[in-house]
C-alpha cells in the first residue's frame, strides 16, 4: 500500500509540475499558417470597442488568436471566435501565473504559432514579475517585431506595451500623491526591459483616463522619465471604452463611442520650445513643471465608430494630426492644470536641405566640448543659453566660438540661418 501511495503522489506531483498554465480552446486544435499584418491596439479598460477589434482580427489572415492573461478563464474566446464575425481558425486563452508557466513549452510554441496576440486586463505588476525575462518576453518581442502579428491589449495589456511603463510594484498610486512626490516608493516605473516596439519608442501609457482622471499621474511619469533620462518622453493615453489603433504607416485612429459617449484618447509630449524639461523634479518635493503654462503640448481625438480622428506616430513635432484639439498642461508647485483650445505644436523646423539635416553630418563639433566649437556651415547667429533659458553668449558670422568663459554643464546653442532656427542640446565639460 506505502509503494502505491508513493506511486500516487509521484505521478501527481509529476502532473502538478509540469502544467503550470491553463489552456482554454475553442475553434480548430491543429495550427495554421496565416499572412499577417502588423496592427497594434491599446485599449483604455471597460469594455472592447468592437471597431477596433474587428480593424485588429481581421490582420490576422484568419489565423489562431491567441489571448494571455495571470488570471481569469475563457471570456475572450467567443468573442474574438464567433461574436465580432471575423473568421478565424481558433482562439486559445492561455492563463500564465507564474514564471514557470511562462518557460512552458507549451506555452511558447503557442505564442509563436500565433497569428494575433491580444493581452487581457488585470495587474501590470503580475505580467512583469511573471513574464518579464522568460519566454513568453521573447515570444511577444518576435511576433511584434519578426513575425509582425497584430498585437494588442487593455487596461494592464495597453500598460506594459511602451517602452516605459508604470510597474505598480509598490501598488497603485494617486494622481495626487505622484504629484506630491514624483520619488515617491509607489511611483514605479520600468524603462526599456521588456517589451520592444518601434513605435512606441520613448512612450508610456495609460489607461482608465476618465476613471479617475489621471492626467496629473501620467504627467510625473513624463516628468521623471525626462529627468532621468535627459531624454523627452511621450505619453499615449485612452479612456475606458476607447481604443488607439495603428498599423505600420505610424497613422494611429482612434475608436470609440463619440458623440453618444466622450470617448477619448491623448497623445502628450514635452513642448518643443526649449528649455522644456521639468523645473523642478526632485524626491520629496512637489512637481513644478510649467514653462509658462505651456509644459506638455496634448492632442485629444474624440473616439469614433469609424476611426475618423488620427496622430502621426512617426512624427510626434510635426504630426500629421486629424479631427483632435491640441491643449496645454502644466503641474506648478504640485498642481494640475489644463487649458483646452490652446495653440497647436509649433516646433522650429529648417528649410536646410544639406546632409546636415539628413544626419549624415553633424551641424557642430565637438559635443561635448570644452575649448572651441566648429560648426560646418556659417550660422548668420549663434545663441548659447542655460537650461533656464536665459542667452549667456551670443556670436555672429563665425565658423568657430570659443566657450572657454563658460562653466561646465548643459546648455542650449541655437543656430540662426536666414530662413531658418536650429536648436542643440551641447555639454560643455
Amino acid at each position: 500500500m506505502r509503494g502505491f501511495l508513493f506511486f500516487y503522489l509521484l505521478i501527481n506531483c509529476g502532473f502538478l509540475q509540469a502544467q503550470t498554465y491553463t489552456s482554454y480552446l475553442v475553434g480548430d486544435t491543429s495550427n495554421v499558417t496565416k499572412t499577417t499584418e502588423y496592427r497594434i491596439c491599446l485599449l483604455g479598460g471597460a469594455t472592447e470597442d468592437d471597431n477596433a477589434m474587428k480593424w485588429f482580427l481581421n490582420g490576422s489572415g484568419g489565423g489562431d488568436i491567441v489571448v494571455i492573461r495571470v488570471t481569469g478563464t475563457a471570456g475572450y474566446n467567443n468573442y474574438f471566435y464567433s461574436s465580432l464575425g471575423i473568421p478565424v481558425n481558433s482562439v486559445e486563452t492561455l492563463v500564465i501565473p507564474s514564471v514557470a508557466a511562462a518557460n512552458d513549452p507549451y506555452v511558447r510554441r503557442r505564442l509563436r504559432e500565433a497569428e494575433a496576440l491580444f493581452i487581457a486586463g488585470g495587474n501590470q505588476n503580475d505580467y512583469i514579475s511573471y513574464w518579464k525575462n522568460t519566454a513568453v518576453d521573447s515570444a511577444l518581442n518576435y511576433l511584434i517585431n519578426i513575425k509582425k502579428t497584430p498585437f494588442g491589449g487593455t487596461s494592464a495589456g495597453m500598460a506594459i506595451q511602451g517602452q516605459a511603463y508604470y510597474s505598480a510594484a509598490a501598488g497603485s498610486i494617486t494622481s495626487a500623491a505622484a504629484l506630491a512626490d514624483p520619488y515617491a516608493n509607489a511611483v514605479t516605473i520600468g524603462n526599456n526591459d521588456f517589451i520592444h516596439n518601434q513605435l512606441l519608442k520613448r512612450v508610456i501609457t495609460d489607461t482608465h483616463y476618465d476613471n479617475p482622471d489621471r492626467r496629473s499621474r501620467h504627467t510625473t511619469f513624463l516628468a521623471r522619465l525626462f529627468q532621468d533620462s535627459t531624454k523627452a518622453f511621450y505619453g499615449i493615453a485612452c479612456d475606458e471604452y476607447t481604443a488607439v489603433c495603428f498599423d505600420s504607416t505610424g497613422i494611429a485612429k482612434v475608436f470609440g463611442g463619440y458623440p453618444t459617449y466622450d470617448d477619448n484618447a491623448y497623445f502628450i509630449q514635452p513642448n518643443c520650445l526649449l528649455p522644456n524639461i521639468p523645473e523642478n523634479c526632485t524626491a520629496s518635493q512637489a512637481l513644478t513643471w510649467n514653462r509658462s503654462g505651456e509644459a506638455l503640448k496634448v492632442y485629444a481625438i474624440k473616439g469614433t465608430a469609424t476611426g475618423a480622428g488620427s496622430f502621426d506616430l512617426k512624427n510626434w513635432q510635426s504630426p500629421n494630426a486629424t479631427g483632435g484639439l491640441w491643449q496645454n498642461w502644466f503641474v506648478l508647485n504640485g498642481n494640475f492644470s489644463a487649458t483646452s483650445n490652446a495653440n497647436p505644436l509649433a516646433c522650429i523646423t529648417t528649410d536646410l536641405k544639406s546632409n546636415l539635416l539628413e544626419g549624415r553630418q553633424e551641424i557642430f563639433f565637438p559635443n561635448p566640448a570644452n575649448h572651441i566649437v566648429y560648426f560646418n556651415t556659417k550660422p548668420d547667429e549663434i545663441k548659447i543659453k542655460d537650461i533656464t533659458g536665459k542667452t549667456v553668449a551670443n556670436f555672429f558670422n563665425c565658423n568657430q566660438i570659443s566657450i572657454e568663459e563658460l562653466n561646465a554643464g548643459l546648455y542650449f546653442i541655437e543656430l540662426k540661418f536666414k530662413s531658418s532656427i536650429i536648436i542643440k542640446k551641447i555639454v560643455i565639460n
